[in-house]
């Protein structure tokens, strides 16, 4: 029923009210809450309230500090934060600890770049000092940026990984895997950026499409080797073999070309030389030959290699297309192994130990060096002699036009190939495979991955394909590699032999230096040029020699961030545990990969109980919602504008934003707009509107004086009870599952549904039209209560903001807390769909359902519902509920009168409207067959609340 209008009767209708004005303001007024939460260390005393408790700990991963927060870090902060307020309000003890990642290249870099010359006059730590410097900077910046966004946590006492304590539990850790044997020294292929001249690992390392040059390059088999061997129909011919290569650099690395046994291989005669057949794989001969210029490859002139004479090649010699000798006798070598596929290529496969994974398993069973002439930022040595002080990028166009011109290259030399390829995730510049001396963590010593594919299986994961996508990365990953060529991070531990040149690894050694870390810090290590790490007695466990010297390599960022569950969550007594980690899906290659391996390798179990991983933030076109991503595609002809969280929050506030986290099913990729965020606004504005309404009511309630036990509580404040429980019980769940979507709408549904259509809608008239202290009404406002209190703490993990302004203002309990925050979810129950009660409810319903299409034609012809008199036949199965409920249905129709005829043997209920002959209440505008002496033209109801 609608409020009445402006009459006569008006300030009779005008109940206590509250200064709740509900309106938004949120940009102006958030401020407000933030500045009061930390003058009453309100994240204190949510601690201080379930002390004691069960703990749940979200541990933190930790964002880099290196520049503003963007829509990545706002989506997972405030998922974090949904999570925590929660817990806390469930009655877990959930301190949040946030942390920082310090270390690492992106600030080593960007502080190179602002002192320019200068650096080449600093000491190194003067440098770390400037990246130190550089790094709290942005943090402090992050900090208030986080705060903002209303996210709870101890950020007057985050965790950082350049504090002294987290240096040391780096070091601590590394001594454990020194101990243990983990650790070894090596020369190998890694992943190389040339830009930043570091080793990276695989979490480093993502994918972008380039174009490369494709060629295709003739080996000639030695002469020796007579071709009649492979099939006598080859007697006389000479022998080539063919390669195919995207990286025409490490062709002056090749040291062995491999084939594979499990192929069929044929010699097809080569089109510039018809004396001359290439050896090909047959399942690529045809696409190989058109790829060279044979328009319609002849089969016939195929011969096929027998497999027992394709194994004569084994240890064959050939001739490189520009080296004229081997080095080693074990060199320019024909060797089969099991990685060569038809996929691609001609099935041979060219070989440089130096700078592929594969190709080094090759070289170590074969003998062959771990060759790879190029120096650190991508430049050849002087062992390449026709292009010393080349970088590989320009060898790779003067490689192939060589070769061409010494008749070696079998395409053009300008073809090209486009195809992923792997570049460094901070630089974003490509990167390349090369051998040089590293510390690696074996990952096959002591079963660790075992044990940690085993730990796979015992954690979960949310969504449930996180479990795949890890347990894949680790069964296939290769050791670790552990050290970095670069000055700002954590220093190895290790010494080294200036006379034999040999590492030591001494875990005892580690272990004293983590020491002096935890004390002086990792700036330790590079005081003085190291002098009193290193005993006086110690020697070379190699040769002997007392001549030794501190290594200078730093660990991986990754292995440090690996370490946090030891230095955070068993570092302090607020913690002491992980139950969940929670980042985005990049981490299953990242911080959550490298934290189990660590965890396992020191602990045989997983630092975490859960994991739960969200996608990335998109937005209309599909695009990464960033800076650089919407100019790079607005420079490819896509509309997208990018606007800063500032600006958006400086326009309607963070609650906005919180919103959006939990409207969305986070766990694909998220969308964002502008449009989005406005279709949000309606749920707030439905819930601003909803909490206006029930507080407006509210002013004269007092909820220790009008209690469930002193009300008289009808059909409809029952219902209404029951489906607030189910409610609470239903979004409860959808919280502890993470279905914050599902809380979103859960909450709009029951707004729209069961508060504003149903019971603000049926009550409306006892509220405004009964005498203050009837009872109808005080039922009404309790019921009222009970929705408002229960409504505001659901919303108070995702509207931080205005559920404070709500609690603020609603009536209080005793005993209640000043914030929403301290204060504990209501428990709610499952509803019981077979119960009498809800049994009468869907016969009121049903009834209601079918009264509103013939109650619609009654308005169509100018009346009201208010003057409607509906007159139901009911069948006998449904006559029993309708008598027994006849007024209930009344207010639940809103209209005159309600009158049920005797039940019929039909199925179908008949129904009929006529206007009521009644007179009309000029002040709640219903009719009676008698109004009251005084004032003459009101129902008795109104004359005694006017009395």
């Amino acid at each position: 029923m609608a409020k009445p209008k402006k009459g006569k009767y008006s300030d009779s209708l005008k109940l206590p009210q509250t200064d709740f004005a509900m309106r938004g303001n949120l940009a102006k007024r958030e401020p407000d809450f933030l500045a009061r939460w930390e003058k009453n260390n309100l994240t204190q005393a949510i601690e201080d309230k379930n002390k004691g408790n069960k703990k749940y700990i979200l541990h933190d991963g930790p964002p880099y500090a290196n520049g503003h927060i963007h829509y990545g870090h706002i989506l997972n902060k405030i998922l974090k934060d949904l999570v925590l307020k929660f817990k806390s309000m469930t009655g877990h003890d959930s301190p949040y600890v946030p942390g920082w990642d310090t270390h690492g290249l992106p600030i080593e870099v960007a502080v190179e770049q602002e002192l320019g010359e200068k650096s080449k006059t600093m000491s190194r730590n003067e440098i770390r000092q400037a990246c130190k410097d550089y790094a709290l900077k942005y943090i402090d910046t992050q900090k208030e940026e986080f705060k903002r966004l209303g996210v709870f946590g101890k950020w007057d006492d985050p965790y950082l990984t350049l504090q002294k304590n987290y240096e040391a539990s780096i070091v601590k850790a590394l001594a454990s895997f020194a101990k243990e044997g983990y650790l070894y020294r090596g020369k190998k292929p890694v992943h190389w950026c040339p830009t930043l001249q570091t080793a990276l690992a695989e979490a480093e390392i993502e994918y972008k499409d380039i174009k490369s040059p494709s060629i295709y390059v003739r080996f000639a088999v030695e002469s020796s080797f007579q071709a009649s061997e492979l099939n006598e129909k080859l007697d006389g011919k000479s022998l080539s073999l063919v390669i195919w290569t995207t990286t025409p650099w490490t062709l002056p690395a090749n040291l062995a070309v491999v084939l594979g046994e499990r192929f069929e291989y044929v010699a097809v005669p080569s089109p510039k030389d018809p004396n001359d057949v290439l050896i090909l794989a047959k399942a690529l001969a045809g696409q190989v030959l058109k790829a060279i210029g044979v328009e319609e490859p002849d089969e016939s002139t195929w011969v096929d290699i027998p497999s027992e004479n394709l194994k004569k090649l084994e240890g064959i010699s050939y001739q490189h297309p520009f080296i004229e000798k081997p080095e080693r006798e074990s060199e320019f070598k024909i060797y089969f192994a099991d990685h060569v596929t038809v996929e691609a290529g001609t099935g041979l496969v060219h070989t440089a130990p130096g700078h592929g994974a594969d190709d080094y398993k090759v070289g170590v069973e074969h003998g062959l060096r771990v060759y790879a002439p190029i120096t650190g930022s991508g430049h050849y040595t002087d062992d390449v002699k026709l292009w010393e002080g080349k970088s590989i990028w320009q060898a790779n166009k003067l490689i192939p036009a060589h070769i061409h011109e010494t008749g070696h290259l079998l395409n053009e030399p300008g073809e090209k190939l486009k195809h992923s390829y792997p570049h460094n995730w901070r630089s974003k510049t490509p990167v390349i495979f090369r051998a040089t001396d590293q510390w690696f963590l074996n990952v096959d010593h002591n079963d660790l991955r075992k044990k940690s594919l085993s730990e796979i299986k015992k954690t979960a994961w949310i969504p449930p394909w996180g479990e795949n996508r890890i347990n894949g990365m680790i069964e296939k990953r290769p050791d670790w590699v552990l050290s970095r060529q670069r000055l700002w991070g954590v220093p190895i531990p290790t010494f080294s032999c200036n006379d034999c040149e040999s590492s030591t690894a001494d875990g005892d050694f580690m272990s004293h230096v983590a020491e002096v870390f935890e004390k002086d810090g990792a700036d330790a290590w590079y005081e003085n040029g190291g002098k009193g790490f290193i005993p006086e007695d110690t020697q070379c466990s190699h040769c002997g020699s007392k001549d030794l010297k501190l290594d200078d390599s730093i660990v991986d960022v990754w292995f440090e961030s690996g370490c946090s569950w030891l230095a955070v969550c068993q570092g302090r007594e607020e913690l002491d545990h992980a139950d969940l980690y929670l980042e985005g899906s990049d981490q299953h290659r990242g911080w959550f990969h490298s934290s189990l391996l660590v965890g396992i390798g020191m602990t045989g179990k997983a630092p975490y109980k859960s994991v739960l991983t969200h996608g990335f933030v998109l937005d209309d076109n599909g695009v990464p919602y960033s800076k650089s991503a919407i100019e790079k595609a607005k420079k490819a002809g896509k509309k997208s504008k990018y606007i800063p969280p500032d600006d958006v929050i400086g326009k309607f506030g963070a609650e906005i934003l919180r919103l959006w986290v939990s409207s969305t099913e986070f766990r694909n990729d998220i969308p964002y707009s502008q449009a989005i965020l406005t279709g949000l606004s309606d749920f707030y504005r439905k819930f601003r509107n909803t909490s206006r309404f029930i507080l407006g009511n509210l002013g004269d309630f007092d909820p220790n004086v009008t209690t469930k036990d002193t009300v008289k509580l009808n059909a409809i404040d029952l219902y209404a009870l029951d489906k607030l429980e189910h409610f609470v019980f239903t979004v409860k769940q959808a919280y502890e599952n993470f279905q914050f979507h599902h809380v979103y709408k859960a909450m709009a549904d029951y707004m729209s549904t069961e508060v504003s259509s149903f019971y603000l809608d049926v009550t409306k008239d006892r509220l405004y039209c009964d005498k203050p202290d009837s009872e109808r009404r005080k039922a009404a406002q309790y019921v009222l209560y009970q929705i408002g209190s229960s409504l505001t703490k659901i919303a108070a993990p995702i509207l931080c903001f205005t559920a404070e302004d709500v609690w603020d203002h609603l009536p209080k309990a005793k005993g209640d807390p000043d914030s929403i925050h301290l204060t504990t979810m209501p428990s709610g129950s499952k509803l019981d769909e077979k119960s009498e009660r809800q049994s009468t409810w869907s016969v009121l319903f049903k009834y209601r359902d079918l009264v509103a299409s013939p109650l619609e034609e009654f308005r169509a012809q100018k009346n009201r519902a208010e003057q409607a008199v509906v007159t139901i036949a009911p069948p006998k199965a449904d006559h029993a509920t309708l008598v027994a409920h006849q007024e209930t249905l009344r207010d639940v129709l809103l209209v005159s009168q309600i009158l049920i005829e005797s039940p019929q043997d039909d199925t179908n209920p008949k129904i009929s409207i006529q206007k009521s002959e009644n007179y009309h209440c000029e002040r709640c505008r219903l009719y009676f067959e008698v109004l009251a002496k005084e004032p003459a033209d009101v129902c008795k109801r109104c004359s005694l609340a006017l009395n």
